[in-house]
């Protein structure tokens, strides 16, 4: 944990011994360094509630303040020539993602912290109380690199964050890679359990050998099915998605890193292009009356947009402008076309998880305080064509 005003608290259970208040303590580091500190703050819990006290003993869970360097599974102890218990490993990050400045047109309309010092600030205060996440600056101004453990644990700090005030836009998933002594590309697996009603058992397998997934280990039992695979982390990215939509909610699924092992090969991501809108301005329900036609809408009419925004899913692999701000015209007489009622679908709204599953590499998530929108990386189209050429 951290706290603003006494510093890192280190979280742990008493094995032998007693600890007070101004005690001096050594801190065994996984690197064989001693460090000595001085106790300056002692908590015990009751429930959610944590308690200070002045002494506590054997076999109590305890937080301990004085230490900004101690780590996860690192032993502290009164005596200089103690012995370290045995270290707790935990798993290396798998997955990094950008948090970037918002630079879209409505930037700072919901958010009171929208600067890059502010996010910057926000980030390292989380990663000073959550040990299993990384923060690194990068190059681009405004741009800041996490590294975490699955998506699902930036997806849940950058929703903290909206509801904290903070505007910010995410970056795709990316997996992090590693080179062996021989230069061959190394890729994280993950073990994979994922317990399934037998009816969904042949779209789920289908869905993990087009991740690459291998299956070790199957046991039917009642109506269910239980499947243990071995996956790459890139074929997680989206799968719990997939996995609900095939069960229908009915399927469970938790994963650990295995590994790190060769490349296992190309695996195809999203099979269609979106729609972007071509024009700043608020939706119209006679536009997005033909624009549905083209795929599935991700917005409803009377919406402000602007241009470079994704409006909805194309049906076609290529990406779609449109706009969806297009009037009726009208005559002074009566408005023209045949008068026949619009009659839109419903749009398709994605939580914060999925839509950070869903963006391409050339995309980003708009997470606001009260909205999430969908982008492309650079808004202008034509720069857009010219930077596709270019890469081509």
């Amino acid at each position: 944990e951290y706290s603003d005003y006494i510093g890192r608290i280190a979280l742990g259970r008493i094995v032998s011994g007693r600890v007070s208040v101004g005690d001096s303590i050594v801190c065994l580091h996984r690197d064989g360094n001693r460090e000595r500190a001085t106790v300056t703050a002692l908590f015990t819990h009751s429930g959610l509630e944590q308690i200070e006290t002045k002494e506590a003993s054997a076999g109590e869970i305890v937080g301990l303040a004085g230490f900004e360097n101690a780590y996860i599974g690192e032993t502290l102890t009164g005596r200089e020539e103690g012995a370290a218990l045995q270290f707790v490993d935990i798993d290396p990050p798998t997955i990094r993602m950008r948090i970037l400045v918002n630079d879209s047109p409505f930037a700072g309309r919901e958010g009171k912290f929208v600067t890059a010092r502010h996010i910057r600030d926000r980030l390292v205060r989380e990663t000073r109380g959550n040990v299993s996440l990384q923060f690194n600056d990068t190059e681009t101004a405004g741009a800041f690199e996490i590294h975490a453990r699955g998506e699902m644990q930036i997806a849940i700090l950058v929703e903290q964050m909206r509801r904290e005030g903070y505007e910010v836009m995410v970056s795709r998933p990316e997996v992090i890679f590693h080179r062996n002594e021989d230069g061959e590309l190394l890729e994280p697996l993950e073990n994979l359990y994922i317990d399934l009603p037998n009816e969904n058992l042949g779209d789920v397998l289908q869905s993990l050998a087009a991740r690459k997934g291998e299956v070790v280990h199957m046991d039917h039992h009642a109506n269910r099915v239980s499947v243990e695979a071995i996956i790459p982390t890139r074929g997680l990215i989206g799968f719990e998605t997939d996995l609900v939509n095939l069960t229908r909610g009915e399927g469970l699924m938790s994963h650990l890193f295995a590994e790190y092992a060769p490349f296992k090969g190309e695996i195809e991501g999203r099979n269609r292009g979106v729609m972007v809108s071509m024009e700043n301005g608020t939706s119209t329900a006679y536009a997005l009356n033909t624009t549905q036609d083209r795929g599935r809408l991700f917005i409803g009419p009377q919406e402000d947009i602007y241009a470079g925004m994704i409006v909805g899913e194309n049906a076609r692999p290529d990406d779609l402008p449109v706009n969806p701000c297009r009037a009726k015209r009208l005559t002074n007489m009566r408005s023209q076309g045949d008068g026949k009622g619009v009659q839109l679908e419903a749009p398709l709204r994605m939580s914060l998880e999925r839509a950070i599953e869903y963006i391409d590499v050339d995309e980003y998530v708009e997470a606001t305080p009260k909205s999430l929108r969908l982008r492309k990386r650079i808004l202008d189209a034509t720069t857009r064509k010219r930077s596709a050429a270019a890469v081509a």
